[in-house]
């Protein structure tokens, strides 16, 4: 038990002193980064998707 308590301890003491947090800023530039990325991402799988729907109903659709 005491070495449950000692490891919250130390991490509370680390968080508080250790780590250093984005400023506002920064974490609005990283947020702004993150959504034009996964935009961008989803355009593409979304272009993938329309190109593969296309070729396999055009394969399907071929007389034989």
């Amino acid at each position: 038990m005491n070495d449950l308590i000692l490891y919250i301890k130390e991490s509370y003491n680390e968080l508080l002193h250790k780590v250093t947090w984005p400023t506002w800023s920064e974490l609005m530039d990283s947020s702004k980064l993150v959504l034009v990325g996964s935009v961008i991402i989803a355009l593409i799988v979304l272009v993938f998707d329309f190109i593969w729907k296309s070729l396999t109903g055009a394969i399907y659709n071929l007389p034989f």
